[in-house]
């Protein structure tokens, strides 16, 4: 996934400003971090490593030089011989990471910990874990793609909203500078596709809604999605049967969003109604025309926070329109056109 060379280029990063960093490495041996700090150009001469899983003496090793960080490789290969338990077990990690939390803050030292996940996608050993912690940070990412998404959990120091976007390219991990060109399409405007911007803490995000309604032959309709809620999905096509009277109840419908993204926001409900709307109908979308607004109950169209910086990013990739509840205060180069109701969407189909 890239945990780890991330972490080697943070390191790498400090101890070029001149600042003592440790890389402490339980699962690879010097020579493959070696061979990978050469690849990454990450060889440093204030960066020292530590092959090493026996807790004791990585402490001494922490305590014998005046570090400024250390990088723990992972959480999980480490263990105390006061412990009787195999490591990576809730007693190893739980106690290691006690002692490492203890040395930062005695030592004023700033420790990273990289642990693994389960299938379910929570921390591998103790949930206590995230309370011990003052940063909880996941990188998640598709294996299939380059992209790689940074993003926090908890944070002492700061907002939880926030995400880190990287690209794994052969030079290591860099900053995905025009991520939002990653997550949509500029080819020819295809049927059950429709644009929208979420933001993710404070960036703006332009992502393609994906559908296709296709015929049930029989039994009980399909709802599937992809980076996008079930259950929502499930109550905009309740509100397209009723307000629209859309025969989705014969139809089997499925949602992806591009990029392996995934919407927490609800601002993006228009455009999966549109999504639906133009693969139902079959008819195409203009590429250029982006949809933003949450979808109520009763089939009013709500306004999308932070708008002004939608329209930004917007005018940065080009688009022409956008369709919301209500028109913005500020001045734009992109043609607002305002629908305050579900039943005006049919009319941009």
């Amino acid at each position: 996934m890239g945990k780890s060379t991330l972490l080697l280029k943070v390191a790498s990063g400090l101890a070029k400003n001149q600042q003592k960093v440790l890389y402490v490495s339980g699962e690879e041996s010097l020579s493959q971090i070696k061979m990978r700090a050469t690849r990454l150009d990450c060889i440093e001469k204030e960066l020292y490593l530590l092959n090493e899983i026996n807790w004791p003496v990585i402490k001494a090793n922490i305590e014998s030089e005046n570090y400024f960080a250390c990088v723990i490789d992972s959480i999980q290969t480490l263990y105390s011989p006061e412990i009787s338990s195999a490591p990576g077990s809730i007693s190893q990690v739980r106690e290691i990471t006690f002692e490492l939390m203890r040395l930062a803050k005695t030592r004023d030292i700033a420790i990273f910990i990289i642990g693994h996940i389960t299938k379910e996608g929570s921390i591998a050993g103790p949930r206590v874990l995230e309370h011990m912690v003052d940063s909880v940070l996941y990188f998640e990412g598709d294996p299939s793609r380059e992209l790689r998404i940074l993003r926090s959990f908890k944070n002492r120091f700061g907002p939880t909203s926030e995400i880190g976007l990287f690209e794994m390219k052969e030079q290591g991990l860099v900053s995905a500078k025009e991520a939002s060109s990653l997550f949509f399409s500029k080819e020819e405007p295809m049927e059950g596709s429709a644009i929208t911007i979420t933001l993710e803490g404070s960036r703006a995000l332009i992502l393609e809604i994906q559908a296709l309604v296709s015929e049930c032959s029989f039994g009980a309709p399909k709802r599937l999605a992809n980076g996008f809620d079930t259950n929502r999905l499930n109550m905009l096509i309740a509100l397209l049967e009723k307000k629209l009277e859309i025969p989705l109840n014969r139809h089997d419908v499925f949602i992806n969003v591009s990029g392996g993204i995934k919407i927490s926001e609800p601002a993006c409900d228009l455009a999966v109604i549109a999504s639906i709307l133009s693969s139902f109908k079959n008819r195409k979308i203009d590429n250029k025309t982006a949809f933003l607004g949450e979808v109520s109950l009763n089939g009013r169209i709500l306004e999308a926070p932070n708008l002004n910086a939608r329209l930004k990013e917007m005018e940065n990739y080009g688009f022409l329109k956008a369709i919301l509840p209500k028109k913005p205060n500020q001045k734009t180069s992109i043609k607002c056109y305002e629908a305050n109701a579900v039943g005006k969407i049919v009319e941009w189909m």
